[in-house]
């Protein structure tokens, strides 16, 4: 199996492929490759996942991240996973996204480090620190994606009601979330790991067929978008 990873991971970071995809191995088997030091993946930032998701009732598609890789994130770890996820979201959409940084509350609470680091991704953001979006929080999961829940709470933040990248605090919080989506609202969606040098499919054993082909789908976009950077 770590000698089937290898290969898989040295054919993409040599260009002989574009995707790469887990099989019937661990994903720790499949992760110790790709940041192998000599024919890994790695990119400058830290990995992580990101999910997007097409749900009944909703006209746009939802991004969440991350649900999959990073534990408990720092501030610094944020910055390149909010980076991550819009680099996955230009490889689709033409315009530029909204970021929300969900917690469970809508107010800095210096007892709820989530809050904190909210305040700081937006200072960040509007430094120019972080580029390419606009962020938004904190807010708790209903004014980030209801207008409607924004308008009665009054919060009047551009991102309120209309994010299309939903930052989760933790790994729990992102997993639950993933998970609700998919078994109660039988939402469609699609998988990738995103800050390699090369998009990662990383379907789990219980996704089905058609989540599996939508994360292919999902990296064959992101590779065409990383060829056109290259060229530019």
């Amino acid at each position: 199996m770590a000698e089937a990873a290898k290969k898989a991971v040295s054919l993409v970071s040599s260009g002989k492929a574009n995707i790469l995809m887990k099989g019937l191995l661990d994903t720790s088997i499949l992760m110790k490759a790709v940041l192998d030091k000599e024919i890994g993946l790695r990119g400058k930032g830290v990995l992580s996942h990101v999910a997007v998701f097409e749900i009944g009732g909703r006209d746009e598609l939802l991004y969440m991240t991350d649900a999959a890789m990073n534990i408990a994130p720092t501030l610094e770890d944020k910055v390149s996973i909010i980076e991550n996820s819009v680099a996955v979201f230009k490889a689709v959409e033409n315009r530029v996204p909204m970021v929300g940084i969900l917690c469970a509350v809508e107010k800095v609470n210096e007892k709820m480090e989530a809050t904190v680091h909210a305040e700081k991704l937006v200072e960040m953001n509007q430094s120019g620190e972080i580029k390419d979006c606009i962020i938004g929080g904190p807010f708790a999961l209903d004014n980030a994606i209801s207008k409607e829940a924004a308008r009665i709470k009054k919060i009047t933040h551009p991102v309120a009601g209309k994010a299309d990248i939903l930052l989760v605090p933790n790994i729990e919080a992102g997993n639950v979330l993933y998970k609700s989506l998919t078994y109660f609202a039988n939402a469609q969606s699609a998988g990738i790991i995103a800050g390699a040098r090369a998009p990662v499919v990383l379907a789990s054993r219980s996704d089905s067929r058609q989540t599996k082909l939508n994360s292919i789908a999902l990296g064959v976009m992101i590779a065409g978008q990383n060829e056109k950077e290259a060229y530019k």
